[in-house]
């Protein structure tokens, strides 16, 4: 398997890998046209979030800055909003449902390393996908960490840590985020 493979796959990889690396490159040199865009040149942003994302649903927005490693393993569907300073560290799928609506400041890693040190100072890293159902509001500076999967209508309070699976129709928050209440 190439470095690339592993990587998608959930697997031990290097990151420094020159595949990996041409194509970090060429995301970031995305991302700063993106950034640097004015910010009456809708058309402009739109399409280069097109670019950048590997799947765009109908009447997105991304306010910037925004800044990913890949993009192309970021998918969303439709009416979903990123408002300003959002990071994806899609080293694996970072999925999206529809109407979500992501707050300033909130993080999205599911990038991460080997807690055994020898590993982790050979540059190893892995990565564990992130799932976000549809109709989630996610608070300000919220950060949700590798593997997590949200269940739909859920609401992420400003500042949460997630760092496991919650189920639909409740309101977590903390670090770490625990159920503060059900909905509905």
């Amino acid at each position: 398997m190439t470095e690339k493979e592993k990587m998608l796959a959930g697997e031990l990889y290097q990151a420094g890998d020159q595949e990996l690396v041409a194509e970090r490159l060429q995301v970031r040199k995305l991302v700063k046209t993106f950034n640097d865009s004015d910010p009456e040149d809708a058309d402009l942003r739109v399409s280069l979030v097109r670019k950048i994302f590997g799947k765009a649903g109908k009447n997105f927005w991304v306010e910037p800055p925004f800044y990913c490693d890949y993009g192309t393993n970021i998918e969303v569907g439709d009416d979903v909003f990123f408002n300003f300073n959002c990071v994806v560290l899609d080293v694996c799928k970072v999925t999206l449902g529809d109407r979500v609506f992501v707050a300033p400041n909130v993080q999205f890693y599911p990038a991460t390393h080997p807690l055994d040190a020898i590993q982790r100072g050979q540059m190893w890293e892995y990565g564990k996908p992130i799932t976000i159902g549809s109709d989630v509001w996610i608070g300000g500076s919220a950060v949700i960490c590798p593997g997590v999967t949200i269940g739909e209508r859920t609401v992420i309070a400003a500042g949460a840590v997630v760092t496991k699976d919650f189920p639909a129709d409740v309101v977590i928050g903390g670090n770490p985020a625990k159920v503060i209440k059900k909905l509905g």
